[in-house]
């Protein structure tokens, strides 16, 4: 049950998920991710995205078309949850292109709208509300994902993807964090939106 007052969120179509990366990702500004809980619904606006062109692509995990337990559910259904682990945190990412072909968005930073008590306790009461989610581990551990949600589909509930018409004006740069990607390092396929304070600090 959603808790009075509270907006009832609807996933997207599966049609949603199935462009070109490069085009999703820049479509994936401004959607809403719904984490629903038993103590109510966790509610984050995408506001900065990165593209991974699969096997063409360098700095994603399936270069060359590595296929491994981990990459295995980049060759399933568009719109597919991707999850792995980095160090101690959880990454989250949107599977697109045909089946077969495996290419991710990973979803780097959010803006709160709903649930914010619950971010605030698990991402600790001293933290500005800015720090809560600026980060693609940060966000997840702010919205309770985990890596259970491996293999999940974006358009079904618990944690799904609303739509959401709000967005400001969006631009492109170099993605973090893969300085041993060749060519890869320098291609624009980080997508944010302008001025948001919840977009990730860059580090070249």
């Amino acid at each position: 049950m959603k808790k009075e007052g509270c907006v009832i969120h609807k996933p997207v179509e599966q049609q949603f998920f199935e462009k070109p990366v490069l085009e999703l990702a820049r479509n994936l500004i401004g959607q809403l991710i719904v984490h629903e809980l038993p103590t109510g619904p966790v509610v984050a606006r995408i506001v900065e995205t990165e593209a991974y062109h699969g096997e063409q692509d360098e700095a994603a995990h399936s270069f060359k078309n590595r296929r491994t337990k981990r990459t295995e559910v980049m060759f399933k259904e568009p719109g597919s949850v991707y999850t792995y682990q980095m160090h101690t945190h959880t990454l989250m990412n949107v599977v697109c292109g045909p089946v077969g072909t495996p290419h991710a968005i990973l979803i780097r930073a959010a803006e709160p709208v709903e649930g914010l008590e619950y971010m605030r306790e698990q991402r600790g009461e001293k933290l500005a509300m800015k720090d809560w989610t600026n980060g693609p581990g940060k966000l997840t551990k702010a919205l309770g994902i985990t890596m259970k949600y491996y293999g999940h589909h974006w358009t079904k509930q618990p944690l799904f993807i609303a739509p959401s018409e709000a967005v400001g004006e969006i631009e492109a740069g170099p993605r973090v964090g893969i300085s041993n990607a060749g060519e890869a390092v320098h291609y624009p396929w980080r997508f944010y939106e302008k001025d948001n304070a919840f977009v990730s600090k860059f580090r070249p």
